[in-house]
């Protein structure tokens, strides 16, 4: 089979035109939403005693909101006190509500801190969400929670979109008694695709949290858990977990009707870590296109970021910034 096979790294290339008189979903993948000890104290206003996120978010807002479903790694717990960033992450619900008004409506819930803060940290951080009325999947405090979310069923534009995820482990920690987390095994996966085909979605997305933090390039395991989804019909993998970005490939026949991408890893959207390159990432977008009955992946394409985190007036701040608007401006400060 003749087949095209594009690689990109840095710089993601895909097919950049959406057909006309089509139906068309976009989607926005992010990644690692991290909450270090300095974005908590950043975020507190001492007058007010409360917690606000806003200006971290401001300059990737006007992405967020040119797509139909932007989906991020919230890799914290949330409302377990005292916050702390590592090793038993837990940020306010005000770092995720100040990402719903930037335009974030998905978050994918399941990595290896998860279980920081044990059954009160997996039950916190579902009802917390639940109150921010945003979508999200990966960890359940039930099982009426888990029949519910997992499978997320994303539906916009005419589309039925599945949406999976799943983390390699929990940091040594068990799954908190009564709770769900869900785990990459591949029994359990092959379950959820096939339960996923019997609803007549359009497409399957997975993100998945594996890898090696640190590294630029994907491990033996990436490679065969990515192997397994796409023989398994999951033609869309996003990873997250390495902290840094790995290298991405899009496979498209001449056709269109095989087409495979995957992600391995995003790097991190927000957090502390400031030393190259774990001080920023890449933001994912693709569009699904349905033409006659018929879905295709078009416009894959990246936004390179980088968190600004200066001082200002003995304050610190946190931006996250997409670099090809400010690449011309490296001496851009706040105001």
């Amino acid at each position: 089979m003749n087949k095209l096979v594009v690689f990109f790294f840095v710089l993601l290339l895909g097919v950049n035109s959406v057909s006309a008189q089509s139906d068309t979903l976009r989607f926005l993948f992010v990644g690692d939403v991290m909450g270090h000890d300095s974005q908590i104290n950043a975020a507190y206003n001492y007058k007010t005693g409360k917690y606000n996120y806003d200006t971290c978010f401001s300059y990737v807002s006007p992405i967020f909101k040119k797509h139909d479903f932007v989906v991020a790694n919230l890799e914290v717990t949330l409302n377990c006190k005292p916050y702390s960033g590592y090793p038993a992450f837990s940020s306010p619900a005000e770092l995720p509500a100040a990402m719903i008004k930037a335009g974030v409506n998905v978050f994918v819930t399941a990595n290896n801190h998860s279980a920081d803060r044990g059954y009160n940290g997996v039950v916190k951080t579902v009802k917390a969400l639940d109150s921010l009325n945003v979508l999200h999947t990966g960890t359940f405090i039930n099982t009426e929670d888990k029949k519910k979310n997992n499978p997320l069923i994303l539906t916009k534009n005419g589309f039925s979109i599945a949406l999976l995820n799943y983390t390699y482990g929990l940091n040594g920690i068990p799954i908190p008694s009564g709770t769900f987390i869900n785990m990459l095994d591949t029994n359990t996966i092959k379950t959820d695709i096939d339960y996923c085909k019997n609803l007549n979605i359009d497409k399957i997305i997975a993100f998945v949290h594996w890898g090696n933090e640190y590294e630029t390039a994907p491990n033996l395991s990436q490679k065969r858990v990515a192997g397994f989804f796409k023989r398994n019909g999951v033609e869309i993998v996003i990873g997250s977990h390495p902290h840094v970005v790995q290298p991405s490939y899009f496979e498209n026949d001449i056709t269109n009707e095989n087409q495979s991408l995957v992600v391995y890893s995003l790097g991190n959207f927000i957090s502390n870590q400031r030393t190259q390159p774990r001080d920023g990432g890449q933001m994912i977008q693709l569009t699904l296109v349905k033409n006659n009955g018929k879905i295709k992946i078009e416009n894959v394409s990246n936004y390179l970021t980088w968190v600004h985190a200066p001082y200002f007036k003995e304050k610190k701040y946190f931006f996250v910034l997409p670099v090809a608007q400010f690449e011309t401006n490296p001496d851009f400060l706040l105001g």
